[in-house]
């Protein structure tokens, strides 16, 4: 098994959190692992992207060609479609609907949304309000990657115990959150 991996969305979003939980659950699963990130003016809002390769085979290389990438998760959708040349044909996309306007050109919500209707195989959804209902508003990564865990070929229970290992020093109600936003987005996706 093989998956490469476009992480996206704006600084402060919990991008890395998301790789870090997605990678413990391949080393964990005895897989190989490759990750390169480019970070934006995380201060500022800048963009946030992350390469994730897995597989049960070394891997060569940590940036995934163009036109390669097996998923791309995103946490902004204007991310999710600026890194669409990334994807292969069959590829999908799995993306929270609220945009984080940190430009002033940044495309009308009519607009975006349109091109987001375009991409064959898509999960888009209002994370953020998801987040919210749960009173977790800094949880919205969690329930993106919840939605993204059936398209990553590893066990659900591989992702809980990652956000456990990784956030248990914050304390279980951290903990809790996390995993009920993932379960959340899980649920959203089906």
């Amino acid at each position: 098994m093989k998956k490469d991996i476009i992480l996206a969305g704006v600084g402060g979003q919990g991008i890395l959190s998301i790789a870090t939980v997605i990678g413990r659950a391949a080393v964990a699963n005895n897989m190989y692992l490759k990750q390169a990130e480019v970070h934006g003016m995380s201060q500022r809002g800048g963009d946030v992207q992350s390469h994730l390769r897995i597989s049960t085979e070394p891997i060569c290389s940590d940036l995934i060609p163009e036109g390669k990438a097996d998923l791309i998760i995103s946490v902004e959708p204007m991310e999710a479609l600026r890194y669409l040349p990334m994807l292969h044909e069959g590829g999908w996309v799995v993306t929270n609907t609220e945009a984080f306007k940190n430009v002033p050109d940044y495309p009308a919500d009519n607009d975006l949304e349109a091109a987001l209707k375009k991409v064959k195989n898509i999960v888009a959804f209002n994370a953020d309000a998801l987040a919210k209902e749960i009173n977790a508003p800094r949880s919205a990564n969690m329930v993106i990657l919840g939605a993204a865990a059936d398209k990553l070929g590893l066990p659900y229970e591989e992702f809980e115990k990652a956000i456990r290992a990784i956030f248990g020093s914050k304390g279980e109600e951290i903990v809790e959150t996390n995993l009920k936003a993932l379960a959340l987005g899980r649920d959203q996706a089906k």
